[in-house]
């Protein structure tokens, strides 16, 4: 680039005026900072499919229900359905699905997610519950009869959610665990609060017991006072008593910014995902929203002393969230999550460094009909491969209505 400038001559009582070309010095750039900033582009090595599809249900929210690879080598799916007609927007309006919460259900693929048996449904737990005695078993403490939990087993499995609904005021968290992968479950039992005002819980990650066999679960607490639900980790070490460890964030007062009330109203940090990496390094990923039908992002905290302790570590995204983590055996981390700004879709990007920085976005699919998708969870199905499902709703769909039937569908690739 060639910069012109105008100098000023003066010599022996006579000023001149002259241009002389300078070359401006040369912009020293980052390669890396470059190279996460580089534009969003289609990973080509994708492959699409359907774990289940009804035209008159809305199926949804993966994330906080599960998905799991068992010993036997099959896949489990958990996700929740609620009977649905797609006549008018009211059907799908989350404030309207509220009224029937419908049930969590599992499903079973026996050929590596390349198809899905219905045969294998089974439902786990009915979110119309309400109170605790309307649980099986009434969420009896005692569970003396029951023999520990060995979180090391790929067929130990940890379901969870909140009663009367996810991040009510003074609700309890229920979880349900399976010793024998998803075949049959225990009965539900409540977690204890330890004065906390509310508790929530959100199923647990298959990446998430420490070397010592100690399970780490990521909940929610929130106060009618406070800004925002607040993250917090409990541990167990036997899966019958569950004790809390610690806060993820800060306590943050009280703020006319963030005025809740509402499922669209700002909420930062919550939906805690724990995620163990080799050597024992900790990520939790979060979810930090002002409108979560679009400006929401991922962010990332860390803890190096065993849940003890956290520390904001890096944002992932722009847009999108929740993001599920997945360590991949070579050592990478990929965060998958939904993108619900046109065009809206899957997307994921990659760590090479335990979650510090995070590589160029990398798209999934862009091709659903509304906001309304998401909620990712993602596992290593093969050395190399990962393997997601999500809820979906497609612009090709004839049925619109604020988007396609929402469904549950499935993605492999090979970042």
């Amino acid at each position: 680039m060639i910069e012109r400038r105008d100098v000023l001559i003066s010599g022996l009582g006579a000023t001149a005026l002259a241009s002389c070309a300078t070359r401006a010095p040369a912009v020293r750039r980052d390669a890396s900072i470059n190279e996460r900033f580089s534009a969003p582009r289609e990973d080509t090595t994708v492959k699409h499919g359907v774990v289940y599809r009804n035209e008159n249900e809305f199926c949804g929210w993966p994330f906080y229900c599960g998905f799991w690879k068992t010993a036997d080598g099959s896949l489990l799916a958990s996700f929740k359905r609620i009977p649905t007609e797609y006549n008018a927007y009211d059907d799908v309006d989350h404030n309207n699905l509220t009224k029937n919460r419908g049930k969590l259900w599992t499903i079973r693929s026996r050929d590596n997610g390349e198809s899905w048996d219905p045969s294998t449904f089974q439902a786990v737990f009915d979110m119309n519950i309400r109170e605790e005695n309307d649980l099986p078993g009434g969420g009896a403490a005692d569970r003396s009869d029951e023999a520990p939990l060995d979180f090391f087993s790929r067929d130990t499995l940890i379901m969870g959610g909140g009663i009367p609904r996810l991040f009510s005021p003074g609700g309890e968290a229920w979880m349900r665990a399976s010793t024998d992968g998803g075949r049959t479950w225990r009965r539900p039992m409540l977690i204890p609060k330890y004065d906390l005002p509310s508790l929530t819980a959100f199923g647990s990650s298959m990446y998430a017991t420490r070397e010592d066999g100690v399970h780490i679960l990521g909940l929610n607490t929130g106060a009618p006072e406070a800004l925002s639900p607040r993250p917090l980790v409990y541990h167990s070490s036997d899966g019958k008593n569950w004790r809390f460890l610690s806060f993820v964030t800060e306590e943050r007062p009280p703020s006319p910014f963030y005025p809740g009330g509402s499922p669209f109203a700002p909420a930062p940090h919550f939906y805690p995902r724990v995620t163990i990496l080799e050597g024992g390094h900790m990520l939790a990923s979060l979810r930090y929203q002002r409108d979560p039908r679009n400006v929401i992002w991922t962010e990332i905290h860390e803890s190096k002393d065993g849940g003890r302790t956290w520390n904001y570590l890096s944002r992932v995204n722009d847009w999108g969230a929740p993001g599920d983590l997945v360590p991949m055996r070579d050592g990478r981390v990929v965060c998958v999550y939904g993108y619900r700004i046109a065009p809206q879709g899957i997307r994921y990007r990659v760590s090479e460094d335990k979650g510090k920085t995070w590589g160029p976005e990398m798209i999934l699919r862009d091709d659903g009909g509304s906001w309304d998708l998401g909620y990712p969870r993602v596992i290593e199905v093969e050395p190399g491969e990962l393997m997601t499902i999500y809820y979906m709703n497609l612009k090709s769909d004839p049925v619109q209505v604020n988007g396609g039937v929402r469904h549950i569908a499935w993605t492999k690739f090979h970042p």
